[in-house]
């Protein structure tokens, strides 16, 4: 699985990429996490909100942060 947490690097960003490893961890799950803070890279997602979180090339949220709860949902649901 390849997780990607688009985002400039403000707090709610670094949140989010620290939710989704705490989520990968807890769940054992055997996936790629990335962290993209090109604006040029995130655009191409025709992300305008950060930040933002793909699974397996889908964007699955924009502009907020998930609970953990609810990262763990979607990460179960793609596996």
């Amino acid at each position: 699985m390849e997780i990607k947490v688009l985002g400039p690097g403000c707090p709610k960003c670094k949140t989010l990429e620290k939710n989704v490893l705490d989520a990968v961890t807890e769940l054992g799950i055997d996936a790629k996490v990335t962290k993209v803070d090109n604006i040029v890279d995130i655009m191409q997602y025709g992300i305008m909100t950060t930040p933002a979180l793909v699974i397996d090339e889908k964007v699955v949220v924009k502009g907020f942060v998930p609970s953990l709860t609810e990262i763990k949902s979607l990460l179960t649901l793609k596996r």
